[in-house]
């Protein structure tokens, strides 16, 4: 390879002859300077030689890397840096690899910082050194000692982020031992690297984010993944959760100096990669304040002031943020991990909740910043400000805390659990939050003074809706009611203006939670929305993307056939005579029309985990009609549509082939049978039973979607599942 015959150039050639190459190539000494280190590196030299080689190609290098991180990546050439291409090309990575166990801990320090620099710059580096797992296992050796922290660990980061194996973490060398003796600051910056480690890959294809690849990816890997093999790995640390938890919740002042830093602060933030630079700032500005006394600084020259004072204090406020970040993005991993029960009991045992809950309105919520930029998923990058990332990793963190378990009720206190268990029966603990306000109010407050189309909104909603998922709780949904939370969310939906789908689609969803079977909310509803204006709108809003509203559909099916079943009870029967919208869904019409568009706009090999719901609420349409002897009047109206829409045979088929691969996806998985369940408070059995009814094979049956596609029109795929 040419690296390889580059390599030989360099240490073959003699001296002389290799400076009068380097002249006229423009190499500015490096084949030369490798040339010396990798003479003076061998255990019986003299190290002086390699300290001062190491520190000049460090300042080669690290000049081109500032460059790389200031401007746009995605444009960046190899011929835009030249230093770096030209160390890779002369063999300075192996040379760097081979002599770093050699060095002491300030050699270490420069070599490290030098193979980062390499990294930034050459496409590649980063992948060669990630497929060298000695000397990745090696890297982790090097975090036991604070000198060279900062740099290896910052190394590991980038070498995980491209490695095309995830690293096991019980490789790692007396691992328990390491993570011990990290100090607070060392510890959440190892959760930035523990967070590639724990986490599933992203892989990067929509197609195989669809359900019919996921299954078909779950039948090949039985085993557990190496993310949650190393998420027990972490769990059986002593002491590891407590740790994160003090991190998580740990105080900080406010900020008392000038604020005028702010903005060049976020303008700073663009280049400064990520939390290890911070950290490095702030060793400096310490580093800087003990030798103040000895030193004096000119006030007119910005260069010579000690770098602690020109660190504001939201500077200190930020870096404490960006700490936060991490710590809570691995503990929202293990939430959803399949050890979750055990990390909920720790979770709540060390009082995250309630620690949390003093935070929020001195730092987490402490101002409200402008976010309009694009919703993330749980594994995506953000390129967000340190506190926009902060707000939206503590909300997918409550969101995943509260999600159908019982330890939601940890977001209160004392007092509005004690409200709670007026309306129902609440067990009070010692556990919940203090203070005037748990933690769901506050987020209530800070929900509704968000501007419309804030993003912040969407996973706002997202963390109060999982305080409500699982069984329907009227307790819960009074509780919510009667702080207002009905008429903001039709506020927003309907004379707010908002535009984005993401923060739409999140209302839909938790309106659905709220209003499902409670007769109160449907009378709230009808007092907000009290004209027919204001009611079209509503209707706008929800057709205009069924993916996005069908939870909300299937709310108000579910709760009109419930109360249709209550006529003694005189409240029951006024609101289903009053209310708009009851009455608009008891239109046979209306919840045709809704059924037609589920099953239409969703077919096998494009279904995911977020539109598969628009299969459940056209089965939930089906199941109800079923109950009432109603169901071939429903399958005879799709018969009907199909001819109306000249394509016989379409819907139906289609509508076949979903059920199928219901049958296939929903009877091998415990877990979302058990949410199917829940939400709609019909037995599973009656779901099964319904769809085994509907892939009848008799097509004399008046209940078989067979029975009403004519022969000529039959184009059932059956091996769609096997392939």
């Amino acid at each position: 390879t040419p690296e390889i015959l580059a390599f030989i150039f360099c240490f073959q050639l003699p001296e002389a002859l290799l400076q009068e190459r380097d002249k006229r190539a423009k190499w500015h000494g490096i084949p030369v300077l490798l040339q010396e280190l990798y003479e003076s590196s061998h255990l019986n030299s003299d190290f002086t030689r390699t300290h001062t080689v190491l520190k000049e190609l460090s300042s080669l290098l690290s000049m081109e890397a500032m460059s790389f991180v200031t401007e746009d990546r995605k444009t960046a050439q190899e011929s835009t840096f030249p230093n770096t291409y030209t160390f890779d090309l002369f063999g300075g990575v192996d040379v760097s690899v081979n002599i770093i166990p050699k060095l002491n801990d300030d050699l270490v320090k420069d070599c490290l910082s030098v193979l980062y620099n390499c990294c930034i710059c050459t496409e590649g580096v980063t992948k060669i050194l990630a497929s060298r797992d000695d000397f990745v296992l090696f890297l982790f050796t090097l975090m036991t000692n604070k000198k060279t922290f900062l740099q290896t660990a910052t190394l590991i980061e980038d070498i995980l982020g491209v490695k095309k194996e995830m690293i096991q973490l019980e490789w790692i060398p007396n691992l328990s031992g390491l993570v011990q003796s990290f100090d607070q600051q060392q510890l959440a910056n190892f959760c930035r690297i523990l967070s590639v480690t724990i986490s599933e890959p992203d892989v990067g294809n929509d197609d195989k984010h669809t359900l019919l690849a996921k299954n078909a990816q779950q039948k090949r890997n039985t085993s557990p993944s190496r993310a949650e093999v190393n998420q027990v790995t972490l769990l059986n640390i002593p002491g590891f959760i407590e740790r994160l938890c003090k991190l998580a919740t740990r105080k900080v002042s406010e900020a008392t100096g000038t604020s005028n830093f702010l903005q060049e602060l976020e303008e700073w933030y663009t280049w400064l990669d990520n939390t290890l630079v911070l950290d490095a700032l702030m060793q400096i500005a310490t580093d800087e304040a003990e030798h103040s006394s000895t030193e004096s600084s000119d006030e007119s020259t910005l260069a010579t002031i000690p770098l602690r004072h020109r660190l504001p204090q939201s500077m200190k406020i930020v870096h404490e943020i960006m700490y936060k970040v991490e710590v809570l993005y691995v503990l929202c991993v293990l939430l959803m991990g399949r050890q979750r029960n055990q990390v909920h009991k720790m979770l709540a045992e060390f009082r995250l909740i309630p620690g949390l809950n003093n935070l929020f309105d001195k730092l987490i919520w402490r101002k409200y910043t402008t976010s309009n930029h694009v919703v993330h998923g749980q594994n995506e990058n953000c390129d967000c400000s340190p506190e926009i990332s902060f707000k939206i990793q503590f909300l997918r963190l409550l969101q995943s805390f509260s999600d159908h378990h019982e330890n939601k009720y940890l977001l209160l206190n004392a007092q509005e659990l004690n409200e709670l268990s007026a309306i129902s029966a609440v067990g009070v603990t010692s556990l919940v939050c203090d203070g005037k306000k748990g933690l769901l109010t506050r987020l209530l407050t800070s929900m509704k003074r968000e501007p419309p189309d804030s993003s912040f909104r969407f996973w706002q909603a997202r963390a109060v809706e999982s305080f409500l998922r699982g069984a329907t709780s009227y307790a819960d949904q009074m509780f919510l009611l009667k702080r207002g939370l009905l008429e903001h969310i039709l506020f927003c939906i309907i004379d707010s203006g908002c535009k984005s789908r993401d923060v739409l689609q999140s209302y839909f969803d938790l309106l659905g939670e709220l209003m499902k079977f409670n007769i109160d909310a449907f009378k709230r509803f009808n007092k907000y929305v009290n004209t027919e204006e204001k009611f079209q709108v509503f209707l706008t809003q929800i057709n205009s993307s069924l993916v996005d509203s069908n939870m909300l559909v299937r709310c108000i099916v579910l709760s009109l056939d419930r109360f249709e079943s209550q006529t003694e009870d005189v409240k029951v029967v006024e609101v289903l005579s009053e209310c708009c919208l009851l009455s608009y869904m008891a239109r046979v019409e209306n919840r045709l029309s809704f059924l037609f568009r589920l099953v239409n706009i969703i077919n096998v090999q494009t279904l995911t985990q977020e539109n598969v719901s628009c299969l459940n609420t056209s089965l939930v349409i089906l199941m109800l009609a079923r109950r009432r002897g109603k169901l071939p009047f429903y399958l005879n109206a799709l018969r009907e549509k199909e001819y109306a829409e000249k394509y016989p045979g379409c819907l139906l088929n289609n509508f076949h082939n979903l059920l199928r691969f219901w049958q296939h996806h929903y009877l091998n998985k415990d877990k979302d049978s058990t949410c199917l369940e829940n939400s709609s408070c019909i037995p599973f059995s009656f779901w099964k039973e319904t769809v085994s009814v509907l892939l009848g094979e008799d097509r004399t049956s008046p209940c078989a979607i067979i029975g009403y596609i004519d022969e000529p029109y039959m184009e059932l795929d059956r091996d769609l599942l096997e392939d």
